[in-house]
């Protein structure tokens, strides 16, 4: 067992104003050694420290599909980047509103509930961001002192995480309130340190740029085989449909037969390579739900519709060695996939979500590690080789599947695209060359994503080897990874 003795009255003098004595353990009491060995100050005293707001006027129908876009806290990932895919947005006239709650590109934010000291420096893809509660925006009162490509590092490492979670309270779920999180540390490093930081920063951010062109590139040639390359979804106020319509589909609400679902849908009936069903193209089969209770901080990871993106799978909670066994037991080679008992998904599924956030879809191009999906997430294995992987993948993410779940699941209070909708989705059925061009593109957006994660991880262990050792000594592993990288290349 660890302890620390302290005396109360001259941490409380320090104004924590923490009296759990988790908040003095060993390795918190370390930490903070550490960091105050060198120059350092306090968060609040290099910023100034904004709230997104706790309730606001803001209603469920304020959100669109276009934008303002509004931050939660799942936005940002733990690698430092901002994730935009299933990002919603509000009106400029709402941003006008709540102009306190508005950052702007160039500036820090960072998570303070429930994925804790997870940075990023807001890009300039957007004017402004709205974030919500989840979220801190970091104003910098002088950036000749505090570089915010350097803080966004710091809040990152190992370092910076511990101290979010040292200064979190909460019962149900782990948060930081502002009067906290001033007093976090930060080491403070010469400028010139910071600017190598801010570089490799930026060459990620430029990279993670490039990508996303690329991905985007890659939707508009599937958009442009269906001649919907300037399609605009229009929401029309009234319209006409015959009654037999209703009785083929059983629906009675008025959104169901927007005109701008017909026009997906027959764009895709029309195109000339021909159509299908993605029931006809994968087996579906539904993932587990485990209970809240059985969470836990560590083990094997348990993958939530917040976890995944068309991009990549993050982590949040876990589940235990025991319980994980269970779900995934040893099977005899030869049972089908539908049949099998062994939730851990395999190279060359698509996990795909269904529920919360509707039509993400992650293709598991590599042997995945241990984890299991939760119920609102799908896993797809393909029936043939009609369609690639990572093309059905993009169609997935693209805004022709997007308009199918709108029309499915319009006007439903819990969003739920239930499993025999998932399998009428109609799916266009590009030929296997204009297939193998989208799925090229889409291998040089992964690259180019895979670079710009590993620049982020070389400057947080460069920070932490700073922090650990001295600035020299990180400078040097610098250069000598960055050489090393060249070389490789």
């Amino acid at each position: 067992m660890k302890y620390s003795i302290i005396q109360k009255q001259t941490e409380i003098e320090k104004q924590y104003m923490r009296l759990d004595p988790e908040f003095y353990h060993p390795s918190h009491l370390h930490l903070e050694k550490l960091l105050t060995k060198r120059e350092y100050s306090l968060l609040g005293d290099l910023c100034n420290l904004f709230d997104g707001p706790f309730g606001s006027t803001l209603l469920a129908d304020s959100y669109s599909s276009y934008g303002v876009p509004a931050l939660r806290m799942q936005n940002i990932t733990y690698r430092g980047l901002l994730n935009i895919s299933n990002v919603e947005y509000i009106s400029d006239d709402d941003a006008d509103n709540l102009k306190k709650h508005i950052a702007y590109p160039g500036e820090v934010v960072v998570t303070k509930i429930g994925f804790l000291g997870y940075s990023t420096v807001l890009p300039k893809d957007f004017e402004r961001y709205f974030f919500r509660r989840e979220i801190t925006r970091i104003k910098i009162k002088n950036k000749k002192a505090l570089n915010p490509y350097y803080l966004a590092t710091f809040f990152n490492t190992k370092y910076g995480r511990q101290q979010a979670l040292r200064f979190s309270s909460g019962t149900t779920r782990d948060r930081i309130l502002l009067i906290n999180q001033r007093q976090m540390i930060i080491p403070l490093f010469s400028s010139e340190f910071q600017t190598q930081i801010q570089d490799i920063c930026k060459s990620a951010y430029s990279k993670i740029g490039s990508s996303k062109q690329k991905y985007i590139d890659a939707q508009n040639l599937l958009l442009e085989e269906l001649n919907l390359s300037d399609w605009k979804p229009e929401h029309r106020l009234s319209f006409v449909k015959n009654y037999s319509d209703i009785q083929q589909t059983d629906r009675l609400d008025a959104e169901y037969f927007q005109p701008k679902y017909d026009e997906i849908v027959t764009a895709i009936k029309n195109y000339s390579s021909g159509w299908d069903t993605l029931g006809n193209l994968v087996f579906v089969k539904k993932c587990i739900e485990v209970g809240s209770d059985e969470y836990s901080n560590e083990g094997i990871p348990f993958i939530r519709v917040s976890n995944l993106s068309p991009f990549e799978i993050t982590e949040e909670k876990y589940i235990s060695e025991k319980l994980y066994s269970e779900l995934a037991p040893d099977e005899q080679t030869g049972i089908s996939f539908i049949k099998s008992k062994c939730n851990q998904p395999k190279k060359g599924e698509i996990l795909f979500s269904k529920d919360a956030t509707p039509g993400l879809a992650y293709f598991l191009s590599e042997e995945p590690q241990r984890m299991i999906p939760s119920s609102g997430i799908l896993r797809l294995k393909q029936k043939n080789r009609r369609v690639n992987p990572d093309y059905l993948a993009l169609v997935l993410n693209s805004i022709i599947v997007k308009e199918q779940i709108n029309r499915d699941v319009g006007g439903s209070v819990i969003i739920h695209w239930r499993p025999d909708q998932v399998k009428e989705a109609l799916i266009p059925i590009l030929d296997d060359g204009k297939q193998n061009i989208i799925q090229k593109e889409v291998a040089e957006s992964f690259n180019l994503r895979k670079e710009s994660i590993y620049l982020l991880e070389c400057a947080k262990k460069a920070v932490e080897l700073a922090i650990k050792e001295d600035e020299n000594s990180a400078t040097i592993w610098l250069k000598n990874e960055r050489s090393a990288t060249e070389v490789r290349h």
